[in-house]
């Protein structure tokens, strides 16, 4: 295998391990085999948030909180296409995300969140590995986005 093929099995696992986090609820260790210090995030399309760069330990913290709601979650990122230059990288790539919230919180209506959409990340080669330096999805398609973790926490504040 050559050192490109290398680097592109790498970036497709450690999107993999990105899937993981929520997927697993680790955000403890796995993040920090996952992302760079800081980290660039832009979740505009999906929740409103404006792009940003914060340090890693926040974005650990907001990804706990962001994703205890969730009784469970399942990140499907398919379709990878990987550009490789050097020590950096793009990662593009299809993703179903589907986040199921308690029934008592659902009450009588749907008690699941679906995104579908597209990640186009960057990546670079660091001493530990490659790390996502930057994360940007785009959602093409959403259903009961009133149950995203934001608009969650915003209705448990009223």
């Amino acid at each position: 295998m050559t050192s490109t093929l290398a680097d592109r099995a790498e970036i497709i696992e450690l999107m993999s391990r990105y899937a993981d986090i929520a997927d697993l609820k680790e955000f403890t260790e796995l993040p920090l085999r996952v992302f760079t210090d800081p980290v660039t995030l832009d979740f505009e399309s999906v929740a409103g948030i404006p792009p940003m760069t914060t340090p890693l330990d926040d974005y650990r913290q907001i990804l706990r909180v962001g994703f205890t709601s969730y009784t469970a979650t399942h990140h499907a990122i398919t379709g990878h296409i990987v550009d490789i230059d050097g020590d950096s990288a793009t990662i593009h790539a299809h993703v179903r995300a589907e986040h199921w919230v308690p029934q008592e919180v659902a009450g009588d209506g749907p008690n699941r969140w679906l995104v579908v959409g597209f990640y186009d990340n960057a990546a670079v080669r660091t001493a530990d590995g490659w790390r996502l330096s930057r994360v940007k999805l785009t959602s093409i398609h959403q259903e009961n986005p009133h149950l995203s973790a934001a608009d969650l926490a915003a209705e448990q504040a009223t």
